[in-house]
């Protein structure tokens, strides 16, 4: 199974948000999804995130690649790259 974690659009028309989820490859931007991992809501001066990183760090370890965006999203949110990997308690 191929998963992706990539962002949903949720909202109405112009008020758009975006939750970080977790999805077949094959499914379709809004439908079907696996699990939730955050939210992202572009639209304020100052954007909102919110990721929960044990679940983000889980999924990543499950082989569950992100989108570009949802990657500068993840470490933005010091998930993903370098930054994730000095937050990180060693194995």
């Amino acid at each position: 199974m191929a998963t992706r974690i990539r962002l949903r659009r949720v909202g109405r028309k112009g008020q758009v948000s975006y939750r970080i989820v977790v999805a077949e490859h094959t499914t379709p931007r809004d439908g079907r999804f696996i699990a939730t991992l955050g939210h992202y809501n572009p639209r304020p001066k100052e954007a909102v995130l919110a990721v929960d990183a044990e679940k983000a760090r889980y999924w990543l370890e499950k082989g569950a690649t992100p989108t570009d965006t949802v990657r500068s999203l993840l470490k933005k949110a010091g998930v993903y790259g370098g930054a994730a990997r000095a937050k990180a308690p060693a194995a």
